[in-house]
């Protein structure tokens, strides 16, 4: 170690041009190819598995520094470099080309990274993307599942699970691997969740997701689609039925605006704008008879990923996109790279207004957004960020579509017909994540209110740990 040249600077992605992607919803970036792929390992330091403050900081606790190493030590092999750092990485990610690329690794295994005391910290998520995509395009996914199969010991208990979104389907891979017979309710037609419905073509090709979810397939999970639980079944009814019960319903239910004008035409949720393009496939328009109406002038209220995810769809229509958002743009929650592409396609950003107002035409059709521009106060808030506060004076966007994009919560159909302890909407858990109810866990946005897609699989593995234990108790 003590020879090794240090490479500061990182080993960029490739990117398609922003004139030409905002044509069409192809991914933005490119990723690696093998040779640059070692070439960033190449830069890892390899702290210590005990120390690595990379792995620390992982919800899934990944053996981040092991699977960069195996890029390093077969160089000159490529097949068997990712199979090798795809094998470390499935001991605790079954997602892998899902987490690489939407898994908010600056503020997580990349955060403490020892690289950045040096300079640039390496580039995580784009290798583990790497290993991922490239084991999946040459097979080597499968032949690792293969070979997995005949080994995992069957087990006659059974567990169902409510929601094939992130956690879900990562709870559903840990506790098939270990032989239990695991069925998924999915309440809309596909699965995947948040995957699916709510992160854009252009940052997570759906065809990706699918081979995932097939992968729990093969592994031998029953996925049934379209079965509302609270509806359709009910948790009392699973129970009679399956030896545990995990939920992983996520939030679903978005919040709105109170402000007059409100229900006018042409105001949607981002929730609302993304399932419509994502799930009935708008942007394959008229390949898919399912168009999705976007004005000359749509406005963005909201400034996280989800707003990000809006907006740039909306951009990709051909048409002017303002993102607004009531704080300053250092209180801006979105990743980075989201909101520099973002910049990049020609969206543009209004801080420090919020909305008071919408204003409609004759017919009930949305045609501006009225907003009271707001001042940072030297207090700051139970989050650690500065209050505002509206200023008195007011500025007019036009606007033809309106984009709401401020947060979502968990659906209460569950918890309405089910006797949960629950707190400010959301279900409460123990350290094992076993709810007031027995038998019953949870994990995923339906215990914190809308989080990350890597914060749900972290849910999603402990609890089937906690799921495994219990059962192991239980047929004592």
């Amino acid at each position: 170690m003590a020879n090794k040249k240090i490479i500061k600077e990182r080993v960029p992605t490739r990117e398609r041009a922003p004139e030409d992607r905002i044509k069409d919803f192809e991914e933005v970036n490119q990723g690696y190819t093998f040779e640059l792929a070692v070439k960033e390992a190449e830069r890892c330091l390899q702290c210590p598995y005990n120390y690595a403050p990379c792995i620390k900081g992982c919800p899934v606790h990944i053996n981040i520094p092991g699977f960069i190493s195996k890029l390093v030590q077969h160089r000159d092999n490529p097949d068997k470099a990712v199979r090798e750092a795809l094998g470390v990485i499935w001991q605790c990610n079954a997602l892998p080309a899902t987490t690489g690329r939407v898994c908010p690794q600056e503020d997580q295994c990349e955060k403490n990274c020892v690289m950045g005391k040096l300079g640039d910290k390496i580039n995580i998520g784009k290798l583990e993307r790497f290993v991922a995509d490239y084991a999946r395009e040459h097979g080597i996914d499968e032949e690792l599942l293969s070979e997995m199969i005949p080994n995992i010991e069957k087990k006659e208990q059974s567990v169902a699970i409510v929601g094939a979104g992130p956690a879900g389907l990562t709870a559903a891979g840990e506790l098939a691997r270990q032989g239990y017979r695991v069925t998924m309710f999915e309440a809309l037609h596909e699965a995947g969740g948040v995957l699916m419905y709510g992160i854009p073509e252009f940052r997570l090709p759906k065809a990706i997701v699918e081979k995932e979810i097939n992968k729990l397939k093969t592994l031998g999970v029953d996925i049934r689609t379209d079965h509302i639980v609270g509806r359709t079944v009910t948790v009392d009814e699973l129970l009679n039925e399956y030896d545990a019960v995990f939920i992983s319903s996520g939030a679903g239910t978005p919040r709105l605006v109170n402000v007059p004008g409100v229900n006018l035409n042409g105001i949607y949720t981002a929730n609302e704008f993304l399932t419509r393009i994502n799930l009935m496939k708008a942007y394959k328009f008229p390949e898919y008879d399912t168009p999705i109406y976007v004005g000359e002038k749509v406005v963005v209220i909201g400034a996280g990923n989800t707003a990000m995810d809006a907006a740039r769809s909306a951009r990709r229509f051909g048409v002017d996109v303002t993102i607004t958002y009531r704080r300053g743009e250092e209180f801006v929650s979105a990743r980075e790279e989201e909101v520099e592409h973002a910049k990049q396609e020609g969206i543009k950003f209004e801080f420090l207004i919020n909305p008071v107002e919408f204003i409609g035409d004759e017919n009930g059709k949305v045609k501006a957004v009225k907003f009271e521009k707001m001042k940072l106060l030297d207090e700051v808030d139970s989050r650690g960020k500065r209050k505002i506060q509206g200023t008195g004076e007011y500025v007019t966007l036009p606007a033809d579509t309106v984009i709401i994009a401020i947060g979502k919560t968990p659906n209460r159909l569950i918890i309405n017909t089910s006797d949960f302890k629950v707190e400010r909407g959301k279900i409460v858990v123990d350290e094992n994540m076993m709810t007031s109810v027995e038998g019953v866990f949870a994990g995923g946005d339906a215990i914190r209110g809308e989080a990350t897609v890597i914060l749900a699989m972290g849910d999603g593995r402990k609890a089937a740990k906690a799921i495994d234990e219990y059962l192991k108790n239980k047929s004592q």
